[in-house]
Order: C-alpha cells, then structure tokens, then sequence
C-alpha cells in the first residue's frame, strides 16, 4: 500500500506564446511527458512492484485574459469570447487535435490579440485515459493489485466530465476561470474511449461529415461505394474525383487505401463480430472526409453516438433512413426533408428542455435539397414530386402503430408533421445541444396511417430500389457543404448568449 507521499507527472511552467504554433507544441510537449510517465509508472506497478507513493500526472491546460474595448470579427460562429475576463480549459490527445488546436488558437490571437498561457492544470489524467487505445487492467493485473490499484493511480471520476458547460448550466466558482471551450479533457478522453467501444474503430478515423442510418443496407451500400473509389480507374475524370480519397476504414480498423494514390495492401484484419455500432469511413488526408454510423434502432442509440462523436467537432452530421410518410398524398421512396421536429423521444428532455425549439438550419437545407435534385435529374417544381419538406415526429415506441391512434393522429396533425421516425430529432436537437450543423433527409418505407405496412417482401423490395439513391444524395449533400466553405456552414443560430470561444 502506497504512503500518503505522491508525486505528481513531470515539472513545467507555465509560459506565454504569441505563436500558435508553438503554443499547441507546448500542449504536445506536456501531454506526452505526462501520458508517458503514467504508463510507465503503470507498467512498473503490473509488473508487481511496489511504487510507494500515489502517481498523478495532470492535463495540459491553455488559458487567455481578455481586457475591455476587444474588437472581434463576429462573422464566424466562434473564436471569441464574451467579455473581459480570464478563460480556461484542459486539453487532450494534440496528436488527434492538433489542426482543430491550432484554429482555435489562431482565431483568439487573430479577435483579441491575446497571448495564450499553456501550463500543467491540477486536473489528473486518470490511467486509463493515458493509454489511447485503452487499458484493459482486468487482463494486465491480479485481483490483488487491482483492488490497491485505486490506491495508486487516479481513475475516471464522473463528477469531471458531466455536460454543464454545453448545457449552459456550469456555473464557474469565483476564483476559477470562465470555460473556454464546451468540453474538458477528461470529457473528451471519456467519449473517445467509448467511441472505440461502440464503433469498433479508432477515433483517429473518424472524419469532420458523418452520416448516420438505422438500415445495414445503407452500409452495405457505403461500402461497395467505399471499395469502388478506393479501386484504380483509367477514367480521367472518375480517377480525379476518387484521388480526394485517402482511404477506406472498416470496423477492426480495417484499412484499404487508395490503389488511385499508389496505395499499399490492406492492413489490418476485418472483424467476424460486428459491434453495438458500426463505422466507416471514407478518408480524406486533411480530416473532411465522410464517416458513416449504423446506430440501430431508437433515440437512445441516436443521443449515445452523438454524445461521444460531438467531443470530436465535426463540421455537420445528417440523419439518412426510413420513415413512416403520413400524409396519404405521399408514396413509398418519396423523401422527406425535415425543416422542424416533434420531440416525443424524452432521452433529452433533462439536458435540452423540450421548449427549446431545434431550427432548420438553411446552408444544410439547401446542401440536401441541391444534392436531390442533382442525383434524381429534378429541379424547381418538378422537384416536389419526389421530395416533400416538413416537420419529422420522432418517438420512443417503435409499435406507435399498436396504440389507439385517435389523440396521436390528431396532434401530429396540428403539428402538420408528414414524417414519423425513431432518430431523427434526437440527432438534431443533440447537434443543436453541441453545437454541429445538423439535417434529416428521410425515405418513406411505409405508410400505416394509409394500410402499407412495412412487412418483409414489401421492404426488401424498397429497399433495393431506394437506398443506392438515397446514400448517393448522402454523400453528395456532404461534398456540397464541404466545397461551400466552412464559414458558411457554422451557424451562429447555435451559439448561445456566453459562448465557449472554441468551436
């Protein structure tokens, strides 16, 4: 049993950089010392010896003071802060982070001339989160030593990465800095962990558009579009097009790269068990590539995935699956462009009150609706006969149908929805709750209002004629927003009144 003596990481002071650049080296120096020194004190300890005192090593943090009278382009959606004052945060993993580091750096030094301060926080980096990829101590060590090893090393103390600051409810101490950022080290640290959990891929893969289905079929189809751009083509025009791709990412971290850029052989080996949530994606060699999620069935899925994926800042996601059409003047394969939601999914209702309205957003809206008329050949009116915008009712009962339909019909109704799915404003109203320009383009695959039930010969046969299309619109809606520049994308609509200045 170790003493009540500890040693804490390695020593740094705090220094001041007007360089960016040099700032996130800063970070980066500081955090791999730390990191390494845990796992090596932890390497020693499984190896049975006896480290006689408590090990701790802290995160980096990085900290600005604002005084009166800053001028700020408020253009961009963040960047800045909301007054005077000082404003802090933890940071982790520069290797994963190092691109969006920089920006946020550069943007303060750019809005207030700030010098950024970079020192060692008191926050501990609990011991598993120094190991990226994860530690399994169940393997590593005896059940002796797993019972001191709390004695020893710091572990993940939920009270440090609960949502009060994205929620809007932190309420700082008065000797502690406003944050300045949405999410902590050991927040972020969590939910990469969990991504890998969940997705069965490293978080490292994961790119700045993602795509989420409920339908295997829209992966199967994901990856056979996947494996064709990865394949060589003698094709001048098509070989342009698949060069904007690094890469192909299967779960296991299964990886293809692109035979157009000399790729090697695949690396890696493909998983026989799929996980809770699969992942895929297609790469791009400055992070804006495409990720695709199979998150199942319900909104509890849809707010776990999104939870995590947030930490990871991504420049949008859009919901593409099926739904329930009910208006009878819709037909099976019709899509629906959601410009509002019916939140009966509840798994928000204590982090985003369900007063709280969840708005279109009009740069994602227009990138959907430009991607249906470009892959169907329709324009202008003609385009409304295959596509209808309106609201989406999303619920918690995926046997809705079963209930007496008699108060349900009536509020949907007056709600004018025309859609009902199970995913759909979870996705959206946690991509307001996060900040992440959000949109839902969704296929109708039944009508039970109207007596078209999805039953098994009725839905393989939809599905094979509709999701090709639908998931080409999905990829070409996010190579839309990309070409349309980031600035345009990030929507001020979703800051709120004292904005974290990170994105």
């Amino acid at each position: 049993m170790p003493n009540s003596t500890s040693h804490i990481g390695l020593p740094f002071a705090a220094e001041h950089f007007t360089d960016p650049a040099a700032a996130l080296e800063r970070v980066r120096e500081i955090y791999d010392a730390n990191t390494a020194y845990l796992r090596d004190c932890f390497k020693r300890f499984s190896a049975g010896e006896d480290l006689q005192q408590r090990v701790h090593a802290c995160y980096p943090f990085v900290r600005v003071h604002t005084e009166i009278g800053t001028r700020v382009d408020t253009r961009l959606a963040y960047g800045f802060v909301a007054g005077p004052g000082t404003y802090a945060t933890t940071v982790t993993r520069p290797d994963l982070f190092s691109y969006y580091f920089l920006e946020q750096f550069e943007q303060l030094r750019r809005n207030h001339n700030v010098v950024l301060e970079v020192g060692v926080s008191r926050q501990p980096i609990p011991i598993h989160f120094a190991f990226p990829e994860g530690l399994h101590v169940e393997s590593d060590l005896t059940p002796e030593r797993l019972s001191v090893m709390r004695d020893v090393f710091d572990l993940p103390d939920l009270s440090q990465m609960d949502d009060s600051i994205v929620n809007g409810t932190h309420q700082p101490a008065p000797d502690e800095p406003t944050p300045l950022a949405l999410f902590t080290g050991p927040r972020v640290d969590y939910s990469l962990h969990r991504l890998k959990h969940y997705t069965a891929t490293s978080p490292d893969h994961f790119q700045n558009f993602v795509l989420f289905t409920n339908y295997q079929f829209y992966i199967d189809e994901f990856i056979r579009l996947g494996m064709e751009i990865m394949s060589p083509s003698d094709d001048p025009d098509t070989q342009e097009y698949r060069k904007q791709y690094t890469a192909f990412v299967e779960p296991g971290d299964f990886t293809i790269p692109n035979q157009n850029l000399g790729g090697a052989d695949a690396t890696g080996t493909r998983l026989g068990r799929l996980p809770q949530m699969p992942a895929y994606h297609l790469k791009r060699a400055d992070g804006s590539g495409i990720t695709m999620v199979n998150i199942g069935v319900g909104p509890s899925n849809a707010k776990t995935i999104t939870d995590h994926i947030a930490v990871l800042r991504p420049h949008a996601w859009i919901m593409l699956g099926h739904c329930a059409g009910l208006r009878n003047t819709q037909r099976l394969g019709d899509y629906v462009l959601a410009h509002g939601y019916v939140r009966e999914d509840h798994v928000l209702d204590a982090d985003l009150p369900i007063w709280v309205p969840v708005p279109p957003l009009a740069e994602v809206q227009v990138a959907l609706e430009g991607a249906v008329g470009q892959v169907t050949g329709l324009s202008g009116y003609e385009l409304k006969r295959v596509m209808r915008t309106g609201t989406v009712a999303t619920i918690d009962n995926r046997n809705w149908e079963l209930r007496d339909h008699t108060e349900m019909v009536q509020r949907f109704s007056q709600s004018r929805a025309i859609a009902l799915d199970m995913e759909s404003a979870t996705i959206a109203a946690n991509g307001f709750r996060f900040r992440v320009p959000y949109g839902t383009l969704l296929c109708v695959s039944d009508k039970p209002l109207h007596g078209e039930l999805k039953l098994p010969g009725m839905a393989n046969n939809f599905y094979r004629r509709q999701v090709d299309q639908h998931l080409k619109i999905g990829v070409l809606a996010m190579e839309l927003l990309r070409r349309n520049g980031l600035e345009k994308l990030h929507s001020r609509k979703l800051r709120s009144f004292a904005e974290a200045a990170f994105q």
